[in-house]
């Protein structure tokens, strides 16, 4: 184990100071950041300054100023000292177009004096959430989106990683060097422990800065309950799926000498992983569909459709408990077949060699 560390740690400061790594982490916590800002940016201030010619309206969602006439209000109005004027019994005086959600505000509170003053009382609606908490739907499914993405991002990046890093070893002979001290399996669980613990810092830094956004803006209140599960649960399930592909990626990687000829050999690991995007990506849509609860269970697809789910909906312990057991179960017979596939093939240079070749024989 400690020559397999010791690979690890050479990829990782191989990795890390490289200007690519360090871009594409600046990258992605900016643009997560942006991301996690939009509402606060889109929705609108949370109160409104309204200057108000006798009674003033009481509202939380209103900042009141009083003003002695109609002309000192309809002065305050172009100045922008306040957003709207409430003159008398009725009419509102703004400067140009009136904000939609201010309109609302102001008519509903209009209305509710009139039946006020005819003695009309009016019982609030009673409304009773069952089964998803209503508050959190559209919150739940713009964060199972954006964990598609980033997922997605981060599996095919770190895999690629480890595909050309194979390639480059074995092109150049320094496998060959390398074998001479550690054993190939030591040389292969290196470098997928070390290229995964980068992608494991790439990720971490999109949750704090998407976590650190959100509070930061004051968004924090709008947050699904059990944030802290749902991203420990994203963290767990990459590095299943970052095992399960990485293996794959190393193992079709070690068939061919050269970098132009990488494209073609991972075909089959892109193709499912592309199949996995948009299965995630629709179960984004639909968590509690039939589709997305049989995938969800599958592997690879529940490497990131189960996380999805459980950021857009309420998953049985059970369901989440399941797949964790096959994926696990998956990414190790991949590691196992990954490993003899890249012991086997590694040290043959010059022409592709064929796949069958190093799976078939003993």
């Amino acid at each position: 184990m400690s020559d397999l560390w010791l690979v690890a740690q050479r990829e990782i400061n191989v990795r890390i100071r490289t200007r690519g790594f360090l871009i594409s982490l600046a990258v992605s916590a900016v643009l997560v950041a942006g991301l996690a800002f939009l509402p606060k940016l889109f929705s609108g201030p949370d109160t409104y300054s309204v200057g108000v010619v006798g009674t003033a309206p009481q509202s939380a969602e209103l900042e009141v100023t009083p003003y002695p006439d109609e002309a000192a209000a309809r002065q305050a109005v172009l100045d922008e000292k306040v957003d709207a004027a409430l003159v008398g019994p009725g009419k509102v005086i703004a400067n140009g177009e009136l904000n939609q959600k201010l309109g609302l505000v102001l008519d509903n509170l209009h209305r509710s004096e009139q039946l006020k003053a005819a003695g009309v009382t009016l019982q609030p609606l009673q409304v009773e959430s069952v089964g998803a908490d209503a508050r959190y739907q559209g919150v739940r499914a713009g964060i199972a989106s954006l964990l598609v993405m980033t997922l997605f991002f981060l599996l095919i990046y770190s895999t690629m990683y480890v595909a050309m890093g194979v390639v480059e070893e074995k092109g150049s002979r320094i496998v060959e060097l390398l074998l001479t001290s550690v054993r190939p399996w030591q040389l292969l669980g290196g470098k997928i422990v070390g290229l995964g613990l980068l992608g494991l810092i790439n990720l971490v830094v999109v949750i704090v800065a998407g976590l650190g956004t959100s509070y930061a803006a004051g968004l924090a209140g709008d947050l699904p309950p059990g944030m802290a599960g749902i991203a420990v649960g994203t963290v767990v399930w990459f590095l299943l799926g970052y095992a399960f592909f990485a293996a794959m990626a190393a193992a079709f990687g070690s068939l061919v000498s050269r970098q132009e000829e990488l494209n073609s050999v991972l075909t089959p690991m892109t193709m499912t992983l592309m199949v996995t995007y948009l299965v995630a990506f629709l179960a984004a849509a639909q968590p509690t569909g039939v589709p997305a609860r049989i995938l969800s269970l599958v592997p690879p697809f529940s490497s990131m459709v189960m996380p999805v789910r459980s950021a857009a909906t309420e998953v049985p312990l059970w369901e989440i408990g399941l797949a964790g057991v096959l994926m696990v179960a998956a990414a190790a017979g991949v590691l196992v077949v990954g490993a003899r596939i890249y012991e086997r093939a590694v040290l043959r240079t010059g022409a592709r060699v064929k796949l069958g070749e190093v799976v078939g024989r003993p």
